[in-house]
């Protein structure tokens, strides 16, 4: 796993949730929330980039990655957002800068929104935000979770490699593809990968969809330009729901951004997240 290891345990209410921390201990605080099907590991190279300045904090999501899945788990979009609002208490964090990817930002859109958590500034890539969402596959797996979770090991395997190598423009290597897949292979993985779709329906950004224009922090946008996942209109329709906020298309990407061109995703978010300077001083 490339030296990523979450080496703390939070007791959460839906289970124990994995977490990581980098960075100076003074540094301004920033979080970072994955998506689906993946983990804290796709943010691997930009939090070890933000560390340099920041004081990154990093997770697995309850029945994700390395943190505890078990049967009968609510891991819908909602339970994760009020995890999220326990983890900020945890972390004594009032206003921390928060980055999140895929249905990450449905998370930290509806932890703010419906349960009061605050942030210094919001950057969301290639959220999970705006109606319609789930392709087909999608779809068919979640109302179909008892009979795929019955799949041979083999052909399961299979089908997470093709789903989460399609999240890829230009293709994952084979030792990243086989880090974000391999969670889900074990017996507990392979009914979690199926739970945690059918978990979750579009009226998670339907309870929310119409408030974006309540935000009232700096918010940047960034979206893969070749996001077949999520098309990146949907990001021009959310920046103009949202007042003030900022799109940032990124070229050759798909919708795994961090994984298709960390260097300039990155680079946008380091440029997004330092404070801007006094008046009358030079940047």
């Amino acid at each position: 796993m490339d030296g990523w290891t979450l080496d703390r345990t939070f007791d959460s209410s839906i289970g124990d949730v994995r977490w990581g921390v980098l960075g100076p201990a003074d540094g301004p605080p920033v979080v970072l929330l994955h998506g689906t099907p993946f983990s804290s590991y796709v943010w691997r190279a930009p939090a070890r980039a933000l560390a340099r300045r920041h004081r990154v904090y990093v997770w697995d999501m309850p029945g994700f990655g390395v943190s505890e899945m078990r049967q009968g788990q609510d891991v819908s979009l909602g339970a994760q957002a009020r995890v999220f609002g326990e983890l900020l208490g945890h972390w004594a964090l009032e206003r921390p800068a928060v980055v999140a990817h895929d249905f990450g930002g449905c998370v930290a859109l509806r932890a703010t929104l419906l349960h009061g958590a605050r942030y210094e500034r919001l950057a969301l890539v290639d959220p999970v935000a705006l109606a319609p969402w789930g392709s087909p596959a999608y779809r068919l797996l979640g109302e179909h979770a008892d009979v795929f979770g019955r799949l041979p090991p083999g052909l399961h395997r299979a089908l997470v490699r093709e789903y989460v190598g399609s999240a890829s423009h230009p293709g994952l290597r084979a030792d990243i593809l086989d880090a974000l897949v391999e969670p889900w292979c074990t017996e507990a993985g392979q009914a979690a990968f199926y739970r945690q779709i059918a978990r979750n329906d579009q009226r998670f950004t339907d309870e929310i969809e119409g408030r974006y224009g309540e935000l009232d922090l700096p918010v940047l946008i960034c979206w893969g330009e070749e996001d077949t996942w999520i098309p990146r209109e949907k990001g021009r329709q959310l920046a103009g729901l949202v007042p003030g906020a900022e799109l940032r298309l990124i070229a050759g990407a798909g919708h795994l951004v961090q994984e298709d061109a960390p260097a300039e995703l990155t680079l946008a978010l380091a440029d997004f997240l330092r404070p801007a300077p006094p008046l009358g001083t030079a940047r």
